[in-house]
Formats: C-alpha cells, sequence, structure tokens
C-alpha cells in the first residue's frame, strides 16, 4: 500500500511524504514541505490554499498513492489558528477527493502515540522514530515533513492492526459518481523536496480515532 501522509499547516511549512508497506516494511519514497512566504501567506490566502491544493494534485498525479493520511484539527490552538488550519485541511480534502482518492484523518497525539509511544513526543523525538522506523540514512527535514511520514506511517499500522483482526473500515462515506470523475489541476511552485518514485486510485473520507 502507498500512503500520502500530509501534516497541514496554519503558519509555516504543510509537510507531506509518501511511504510503501507491504504489511512487514516500509519505505520511503517522497518527502519534502511546500514553504509560502509570511507576507504572501497573510496578503493572498487564497493563494497560500491555491499553493497546497497543486502541490497535493501534483504528488496524487505523480506518485498515484492508495490512500491519503491526514492530521486532523488540534482543538487546543486558537480559534483563528484552528480555522486556518481548517481551511488548508479543506483544500487537501479537496484534491483526494477530485482524484477520487480515500481519506484518513488521525488526531496528532494518535499519531505520537502510535510512532513514538506516546502521545507527548516532541519534534526531535518524531525525526528520530521516523529515520528509524524508515530506515533512512539521515533525519528527515524539515519537522514538518517528518510529521508527513509519520502520519503515513500511522496509517500502514492501523492499516496493518485492521486487516490481521479483519476489522471494519470506520465511518466510510459512499463514493459520489461526480467524485469518480473529476479531475485535479497541476502547476508548479517552490517547494523543500527530496527523494522519488510512481503508481493509481479511487473517494471515500473516513475518520480514524
Amino acid at each position: 500500500m502507498r500512503v500520502l501522509g500530509v501534516d497541514p499547516a496554519a503558519v509555516g511549512p504543510t509537510g507531506y511524504g509518501i511511504v510503501e508497506g507491504d504489511g512487514r516494511c516500509c519505505r520511503m519514497l517522497h518527502y519534502g514541505a511546500l514553504k509560502i512566504d509570511a507576507k504572501r501567506q497573510v496578503a493572498c490566502s487564497g493563494t497560500a490554499l491555491r499553493d497546497v491544493h497543486e502541490l497535493i494534485c501534483r504528488l496524487i498525479k505523480a506518485y498515484s498513492p492508495d490512500v491519503l493520511a491526514v492530521e486532523s484539527v488540534f482543538t487546543a490552538v486558537n480559534m483563528r489558528t484552528a480555522l486556518r488550519l481548517a481551511e488548508v485541511r479543506g483544500v487537501v480534502l479537496l484534491a483526494a477527493a477530485q482524484h477520487g482518492l480515500e481519506v484518513h484523518s488521525y488526531a496528532p497525539r494518535e499519531v505520537k502515540a502510535n510512532i513514538a509511544g506516546h502521545g507527548h513526543a516532541d519534534k526531535r523525538q518524531m525525526q528520530t522514530m521516523v529515520r528509524a522506523l524508515l530506515s533512512m540514512n539521515v533525519v528527515p527535514e524539515p519537522s514538518d515533513a517528518a510529521d508527513a511520514l509519520a502520519v503515513a506511517l500511522c496509517h500502514l499500522q492501523a492499516e496493518k492492526v485492521r486487516r490481521r483482526f479483519d476489522l471494519p473500515a470506520k465511518n466510510a462515506l459512499p463514493k459520489s459518481r461526480a467524485t469518480r470523475k473529476a479531475n485535479g489541476s497541476s502547476n508548479t511552485m517552490a517547494t523543500i523536496q527530496i527523494g522519488s518514485a510512481t503508481r493509481t486510485r479511487l473517494p471515500r473520507i473516513l475518520s480514524t480515532r
């Protein structure tokens, strides 16, 4: 299974990472982070959201993931930040729906507990654990990209448990005919990125807690 993990950010880079697993081991295919200039983000929030949408569409077309895993909105942040984060997450979900890609959502603490063993792991601990689990030669940078890889790994591990115990998928929504036929857009932009590879698939949004 190939998973596109996304760590949406209200402020700062939106991390992304593609991980492939066969139930026994996982390997990193590509990762990085989209950094948007602070002035541009404040002055043209719509343009910043478009950049995130185009990035996700481009990654889906280039790597053909089977599923997209994304962090849910952390409710402890202030209202303004939560709304901004929800907007970024919204365009990520839109890109997935336009390409008929199944989506799973994971809470930040759930991802940390799954990867680092406890829900209060700091960024450095997460980077170290992601490097170990993916047998990487270097610590993934920036930390936003490591978080995205962690979300992808979290889904692979959750899916492994689900299949092992033959558990049903949670909160599956029916696929709409219109969503299946919709196509995404792509373009170019400045990103921090590393790595490479390829593959295809179809929409549903699942929430895993």
